[in-house]
């Protein structure tokens, strides 16, 4: 049995399709890439309440050297409303990542604390 061929006219299409979609394939790569490369990330390592009125937050800041970071660290109660935030400063350092402990005050017991954000700068 012979292998069938594309019909006379179809290659032309076949290949500017193939084209299309290894051009697609590419921009989706250097889009992801363009929006993570070179921005802060963080990992919440452990949150300990304390009492009615605090909580201590631990986490791990990823940024790129010697750049400052801001993060905001925030408690949460049992509905998830915000109950305390913090703005933490994280100077700039030969370190890729930074553990920091950061304690929260509380208008109310919290069940949990997160790291919200973090932005260069």
């Amino acid at each position: 049995m012979p292998i069938p061929h594309p019909a006379p006219g179809d290659a032309k299409r076949w290949v500017a399709a193939t084209i299309g979609i290894l051009l697609g394939c590419v921009l989706a790569v250097w889009w992801g890439l363009a929006s993570t490369v070179g921005k802060p990330s963080w990992t919440v390592m452990s949150y300990r309440v304390i009492n009615d009125r605090t909580v201590d937050v631990t986490y791990l800041v990823s940024r790129p050297t010697r750049r400052d970071v801001t993060c905001q660290v925030q408690a949460l109660d049992r509905s998830f409303g915000t109950v305390g935030l913090v703005e933490v400063h994280v100077p700039g350092s030969q370190a890729s990542s930074v553990r920091r402990t950061t304690r929260i005050r509380t208008t109310a017991r919290a069940v949990t604390g997160e790291v919200m954000s973090c932005t260069i700068g």
